[in-house]
């Protein structure tokens, strides 16, 4: 009967959204952001810092320079004290009080040493025409009676006068007069402006070495993130190999290689998702070929042709609705949800495999051992797996051939397998016949078609428990396919298959 091939309405989807170019960024990066953060927190803790000591020093300075003043005033009050002068045994008078302290002190670089009597200086060590000034005077008249602490702005800066006043009364009458300690206030100042200035400098080169240090390093952290931005530009729906150089072991090379493995998934995912739409569109087009040309030629006055072409329909309808259901169980294989994991007794599975196995075929169903002991498996999937390969050694062996079922531990892993006495499968086959659609030599009598899809099923649900699975000869001679299955604990992740 000849076929005819249909033909169907194609639509034109919308074009998808051009992603290979990232959109433009608008205003500082990244790493700017974090230099100039950098650059003014040490900025504005450098000059915290130096504030800190400035006020600090400051107040040192003024209180070593007060310190200074005391200290000339005790020893003043101690030559007072002692009221005789040693050259010429009798009682100090005023005048001769204050020259005999100028003489035996020195003053410090930043003092001025001053005997003020009756409303004048006597004697001033060392020289300095501030003492001669008339604003030096005015301040210092009522200082050298009453006694105390001044401030006078002169050209040499800031001066405090600090006056210990001294009075005698004798048959002349009153002699006043006072001992004035002038302090240079700028002097010292000037040395903490120095340092300060110093400082300042210093705390700016610094300040510049941290940035361009902050700057190197944060492109140095963000360069994956650099490398990963470019690569999201570069990802399209057709292209989904590109992966990023993964190095160290912070949190950005985890995020980098977080990254590598979502875009495997991704293109897993595309991957299978083009194999299904290219399995399904190249394997179905054959039966709706078949049944779309039976269906034009069909001549309904024969009885005989309709029911013919009736069950010719309904096989093909069969063949497809089995190989729909295997090329969504191969789609959903890498899903989450696709294993049901719980706690097995491996004895007890084996054995039900096998009794469920004996109804198969007419064979010599035997079991070869049953591992005692728990494995934690999905025991509806291992049953499938199994089923399936009971089945496929059922179609390559004749009735009274042998088939054995058997699982064991050894180091660690749970095998699990079915061996036959059928032909066996050639080495040139052993790794192609676990391909999708892939069918090997029909070696005998026992032989039956298939859609080629079931050892492309075991393996899947192998691959999905983190094992895989493997045909061997087997002995007496034969094939003899293996599952093998590693140990995990409950809550552990599963490799992707």
């Amino acid at each position: 009967m000849t076929t005819a091939m249909t033909t169907g309405m194609t639509t034109t989807d919308p074009e998808p959204p051009d992603i290979s170019t990232p959109p433009r960024r608008r205003g500082l990066s990244v790493r700017a952001r974090i230099t100039a953060s950098v650059a003014l927190l040490v900025t504005l803790a450098l000059a915290g810092a130096g504030l800190i000591v400035y006020v600090v020093e400051l107040r040192r300075v003024e209180a070593s320079m007060q310190r200074e003043v005391e200290q000339e005033l005790d020893e003043f009050a101690r030559l007072r004290q002692e009221g005789v002068d040693p050259e010429t045994g009798a009682p100090f008078n005023v005048e001769g009080l204050l020259l005999t302290f100028l003489r035996r002190n020195v003053p410090d670089d930043d003092e001025l040493l001053v005997a003020w009597v009756d409303g004048k200086p006597r004697a001033q060590f060392p020289k300095d025409p501030l003492v001669d000034s008339p604003r030096f005077h005015n301040a210092v008249e009522d200082l050298a009676i009453n006694g105390g602490t001044t401030y006078l702005d002169t050209a040499q800066g800031e001066v405090r006068i600090t006056s210990q006043p001294v009075r005698q009364d004798s048959a002349k009458g009153t002699t006043e007069g006072a001992l004035l300690v002038v302090s240079y206030l700028d002097e010292d100042r000037a040395e903490l402006r120095s340092t300060m200035r110093t400082y300042t400098i210093v705390a700016g080169l610094l300040a510049l070495l941290v940035t361009l240090v902050a700057a190197w390093q944060s492109g140095r952290l963000l360069a994956p993130l650099t490398r990963l931005r470019h690569a999201t530009g570069s990802v399209s729906a057709t292209d989904l190999s590109e992966r990023l150089p993964e190095s160290g072991n912070d949190d950005i090379s985890a995020l980098t290689r977080n990254f590598n493995d979502m875009l495997a998934r991704l293109e897993q995912a595309f991957t299978d998702q083009r194999q299904f739409l290219d399995d399904a569109g190249h394997e179905l087009r054959t039966p709706l070929t078949i049944i779309g040309g039976h269906l034009e030629l069909l001549d309904e006055s024969d009885p005989a042709e309709v029911e013919q072409t009736r069950r010719l329909a309904l096989d093909e309808v069969d063949r497809m609705s089995r190989l729909v259901g295997d090329l969504i169980l191969l789609a959903k294989h890498d899903r989450p949800d696709f294993l049901t994991m719980e706690e097995v007794d491996v004895d007890t599975l084996t054995e039900d495999i096998l009794a469920k196995a004996s109804a198969l075929a007419d064979r010599d169903w035997h079991l070869d051992a049953a591992t005692p002991g728990t494995w934690r498996l999905d025991p509806q999937r291992i049953t499938q797996a199994m089923l399936q390969l009971c089945d496929n050694a059922a179609g390559h062996t004749a009735p009274g051939d042998r088939i054995a079922v058997g699982s064991a531990t050894v180091d660690g892993t749970l095998t699990l397998w079915v061996r036959d006495t059928g032909p066996g499968v050639p080495p040139e086959d052993r790794e192609r016949i676990f391909d999708r659609f892939a069918r090997g030599a029909e070696t005998g009598s026992g032989d039956r078609p298939g859609l080629g899809l079931g050892l492309a099923i075991v393996s899947a649900i192998a691959r999905a428990h983190g094992g895989g699975v493997a045909v061997e000869e087997a002995s007496p001679p034969g094939a003899r396919f293996t599952i093998t299955l590693p140990a995990r604990t409950e809550g552990e992740a599963w490799p992707a298959s």
